[in-house]
């Protein structure tokens, strides 16, 4: 595999995303609901402003969940299926590039441009929370930056695997929202369902590995259990197992979820 060649593309790929005004438009939405959701969250509550670290990330952990993954479901899901639609794939395979370095260039470069979009979108919060509570709020609340872009990194895999298997655009598009609906609204009432229906025999660890097998939740466990006070704030301290609490444990489980649908699509891309 000749790295220079999936950089050539993957700079392509972000800079066709720079041209577009993709990138500035994600970023504007993220720092308009970003700080919207960060100053009244606490309305019903009878509280506007940033009122602490743990409430700003609590807050903000749903904006997250419901808006990264569908951003990038939509930038990666014709990233192949496009390219093969206009024809462009074929031309592009003929030349001296494999499946493999194709894939990979078009899952960094779309990764680069969704990772800029979004540490440009948490920017301005960043900056209040330093004004706040100096480094101390940077500390934490770069740790929830950095959980998200691996979350929209494992949901951008999960495009391109789309993108691969779907025959034409529409096939695709429909899939890309079908997915999010599954693991963003559908999966836990699923999860929860199990639990009622069984009478709650599946429960205690059983329950809380099930979660895992959702990159949206594995995403809400990472940041539930960054701080004491979000983790009481969500109600899940007796769910979720201390074995799961682990941010390094956590953390390789949402990687494994970046690499395992992208091993998928390079087994089917042919």
């Amino acid at each position: 595999m000749e790295l220079s060649q999936v950089f050539s593309l993957a700079s392509k790929e972000f800079r066709d995303r720079l041209r577009n005004r993709w990138v500035l438009a994600v970023a504007v939405v993220f720092t308009v609901f970003s700080v919207v959701i960060a100053y009244f969250g606490g309305a019903q509550q009878g509280s506007v402003g940033l009122r602490s670290i743990e409430f700003t990330i609590a807050s903000l952990v749903s904006l997250v969940i419901y808006l990264i993954p569908l951003i990038a479901l939509i930038l990666g899901f014709d990233a192949i299926v496009g390219e093969r639609e206009r024809g462009s794939l074929d031309l592009l395979l003929s030349l001296p590039i494999t499946r493999l370095e194709v894939l990979l260039g078009k899952y960094l470069g779309l990764a680069a441009a969704l990772t800029l979009s979004t540490l440009a979108g948490f920017a301005l919060i960043a900056v209040l929370l330093y004004q706040q509570w100096n480094w101390r709020g940077l500390f934490h609340y770069g740790g929830f930056v950095i959980s998200s872009i691996l979350l929209g990194w494992a949901f951008l895999s999960l495009a391109l695997l789309i993108s691969v298997a779907a025959r034409d655009r529409a096939r695709a598009s429909g899939l890309a929202i079908a997915t999010w609906f599954f693991f963003v609204l559908v999966f836990d009432l699923l999860v929860l369902g199990l639990l009622v229906s069984t009478g709650g025999r599946i429960a205690g660890d059983v329950f809380a590995y099930l979660l895992l097998l959702n990159p949206a939740d594995v995403f809400r466990i990472l940041n539930v259990f960054s701080l004491e006070d979000v983790n009481k704030l969500y109600g899940l301290t007796s769910v979720v197992p201390p074995a799961l609490g682990n941010p390094l444990r956590m953390g390789a489980v949402m990687v494994l979820w970046i690499v395992l649908p992208l091993m998928i699509a390079r087994w089917r891309f042919k």
